[in-house]
């Protein structure tokens, strides 16, 4: 049977933090670390160690600067090895909050010791859900107590007898309180959930990944969503999520048809029943305590087959970007221009229409500013570009942004530019621009400073004898000179090639789903008073973290 062997976890120093041993004889962690490090990065989930003795192959995860390691000398499915550590990475967050650190980890070893223990007897994975480790693993001020006092050790602990007749011997514990039937028959939800408030919360985020030709034309477009579900109800509610497409996939079928024809590539929690989605195209499910990721697809935004080219048309993105280069008398500028399209009024998303169905005013566009409380709608912010600059570019001599604030790194051979939420609210079809002038590398057969260094023998005279004064150079061109293509084929090259697009926007989800209903069945809901109504709301958020390219 496949089972883990070890459980290494180092900070962000290369530390060891902690070593947990489950079976077999695996190589110390003062071994299995320096092969790590020996491969160049990135490095991959999944290294062979031949050098190792004996011969390993190491699992990796890292998550909040923590790598999490796990050898294994042995024939072992490689998904069941980077499932354990992410689940042992989010047992450690539901316990010890988040981020992940590693004084927190050295300073509740406890609770940490605990966890590890359970999640995996003898290396046989046996529990992964974190919100059902809640009920095994003991928390508190009284935890080292409660293990000193269970092995005989002298300490004050209700098993150790006390009084004036105690005799040290150890005494029988106290058999704790059975798990409810309720709790035993769902093996992702604790036992005995109570809550003050009942609420449903959920979350829709969408990652995009979009790349433009100079055209504009879209060449790939995709959309990677999640759907994030926060349970605070009290008892075993049995939950329906129902979804739309907003018009996306009409003439595909019955709902789940068009349901799967937008979402791609699903992933679902254990909890989610799949014969009800396939049949229906309904989530229905018996959440976990608190939050969790239920859901996770992707979209195709541009669609397939024969319907490709119609939906290239129909994409609507919330901000465009275009780029311009090779400007200016000597070529060496080059221009970016953001604008919100004008089409996104009149095609956006239904998530996004359905936040605007009760208002009564007519706004002139689709976003909003987030400073401004009292308006609803779409809010767009963090709006940045990135322009790489090539190798060849020496330095950016002047940057003019007509909105918000520019500046370029050398050391990461780019541009930055960053318009602030407000000033995002207000783009409108007319937009921000930003324009550059890149400097080369200096060059002894560059004359006139085509490179963007000025000739130190260049000297302007003037004729006293004619009225209109007439700029005259030492190299024999007047200023208005056009470029030679020389000049012009290495002003090419100080160019940038592209230019990324990050943003976020609340309120709008570019698959186009919407959240329909979110209803509680009463009837296979155990404990759920049918005079319990939870207080429900959805979010949707999309997101660009230098997601859409442009080409030029």
């Amino acid at each position: 049977m496949a089972s883990i062997e070890a459980l290494y976890i180092f900070d962000e120093h290369n530390t060891l933090i902690l070593d947990h041993v489950y079976t077999s004889r695996p190589p110390p962690p003062s071994t299995v670390l320096p092969l790590y490090l020996a491969h160049p990065p990135p490095r991959p989930s999944l290294l062979y160690l031949p050098t190792a003795n004996p011969q390993t192959i190491l699992y990796s995860i890292q998550q909040d600067n923590l790598l999490f390691l796990s050898p294994s000398h042995s024939d072992v499915e490689p998904l069941l090895v980077l499932e354990f550590l992410h689940r042992v990475a989010d047992a450690l967050e539901e316990f010890l909050g988040s981020p992940l650190l590693a004084s927190k980890i050295t300073s509740n070893y406890d609770i940490v010791a605990q966890i590890v223990a359970e999640m995996a007897d003898a290396g046989v994975v046996c529990q992964g859900e974190a919100n059902v480790l809640r009920d095994v693993v003991e928390t508190g001020p009284g935890v080292l107590d409660n293990l000193l006092g269970k092995v005989g050790l002298p300490g004050s602990s209700p098993a150790l007898g006390k009084g004036p007749t105690n005799t040290g011997l150890l005494q029988r514990p106290q058999p704790s309180a059975p798990l409810s039937s309720a709790g035993s028959a769902v093996p992702w939800r604790r036992s005995n959930v109570r809550h003050t408030s009942n609420e449903l919360y959920v979350d829709i985020v969408e990652s995009l990944s979009v790349t433009l030709a100079p055209s504009g034309r879209p060449l790939a477009a995709f959309a990677n969503g999640s759907i994030a579900f926060t349970s605070k109800v009290s008892g075993v509610p049995d939950l329906l999520l129902n979804l739309s497409t907003g018009g996306k996939g009409s003439g595909m079928g019955n709902r789940g048809d068009q349901l799967r024809s937008v979402m791609e590539r699903v992933v679902f929690h254990p909890c989610v029943r799949l014969a009800k989605w396939k049949a229906d195209g309904v989530i229905s499910f018996i959440p976990p305590d608190g939050r969790f990721a239920l859901c996770g697809y992707e979209a195709d935004l541009l669609g397939s087959g024969d319907a490709m080219a119609m939906e290239a048309k129909k994409l609507d993105l919330p901000v465009s970007v275009e780029i311009s280069t090779a400007l200016g008398t000597a070529g060496r500028e080059f221009e970016v221009r953001v604008s919100v399209p004008s089409t996104s009024s009149s095609a956006r998303s239904a998530a996004a229409a359905s936040l605007h169905s009760n208002l009564g005013v007519n706004r002139p566009g689709p976003f909003r500013s987030s400073s401004n409380a009292e308006a609803k709608g779409p809010s767009l912010e963090e709006l940045t570009v990135r322009i790489p600059m090539p190798p060849t570019a020496r330095n950016i001599s002047d940057l003019r942004a007509s909105k918000g604030e520019a500046h370029y790194s050398p050391g990461d051979s780019r541009v930055e530019w960053r318009i602030n939420s407000k000033d995002a609210g207000t783009l409108g079809s007319v937009g921000a621009m930003l324009r550059c002038t890149v400097q080369g590398p200096p060059s002894e057969d560059d004359e006139g400073g085509a490179n963007g260094f000025a000739n130190p023998l260049s000297v302007t005279t003037y004729d006293y004898d004619d009225d209109a004064p007439t700029p005259v150079t030492s190299n024999g061109n007047n200023g208005g000179s056009q470029i030679s293509g020389h000049s012009a084929e290495k002003s090419k090259g100080l160019m940038p090639t592209c230019a990324t697009l990050s943003f976020s926007l609340k309120g709008w989800l570019a698959s186009g789903l919407k959240v329909e209903s979110l209803l509680v069945d009463t009837k296979k809901s155990r404990g759920v008073g049918a005079e319990v109504k939870p207080y429900k709301g959805v979010k949707y958020l999309t997101v660009s973290r230098d997601g859409i390219e442009m080409r030029c």
